[in-house]
């Protein structure tokens, strides 16, 4: 999560919502990403789509399984819906969104019974760390 953390700093660098992700599969990183919408003009350039792409294309498959997601903000429904397709073993994330995050608060994609995949989680993960990192960024903009 430290590296995902890194990543969220340096989309802050690039102007980015500071977001960061990882894919971990036996205990190496296979890819990584950080939010990338506003320099590449594509709205679904968030830090877990461009990391799912990339372990997509590493491992030259599009299901990942047993692999782990680390990101620093819980993601949002489009974001579960890529990690359900990809069959994501297992996601840890680290701030809790409660407006848009589809993991456990406005919707519970996670657990969601009309998936066919259920995707182990854990939140919270360098949590103060990571909601700061957040509120710093949008604060220095309002």
């Amino acid at each position: 999560m430290r590296y995902a953390f890194r990543l969220a700093q340096r989309a802050e660098q690039h102007g980015e919502v500071p977001v960061g992700a990882i894919v971990v599969r036996d205990n190496q990183c296979i890819a990584e990403g950080w939010n990338a919408s506003i320099a590449t003009h594509d709205p679904t350039a968030h830090a877990e789509m461009v990391a799912v792409r990339k372990a997509g294309m590493a491992l030259e498959n599009y299901r990942l399984c047993d692999a782990t997601l680390y990101v620093t903000l819980e993601p949002c429904v489009m974001c579960m819906g890529a990690i359900s397709h990809a069959r994501i073993k297992r996601l840890v994330f680290g701030a809790f969104d409660p407006k848009r995050g589809a993991v456990c608060h406005a919707l519970s994609l996670a657990d969601a019974s009309f998936l066919n995949h259920r995707i182990s989680w854990v939140g919270g993960v360098l949590e103060i760390e990571c909601s700061e990192l957040l509120r710093d960024f949008f604060r220095a903009r309002r």
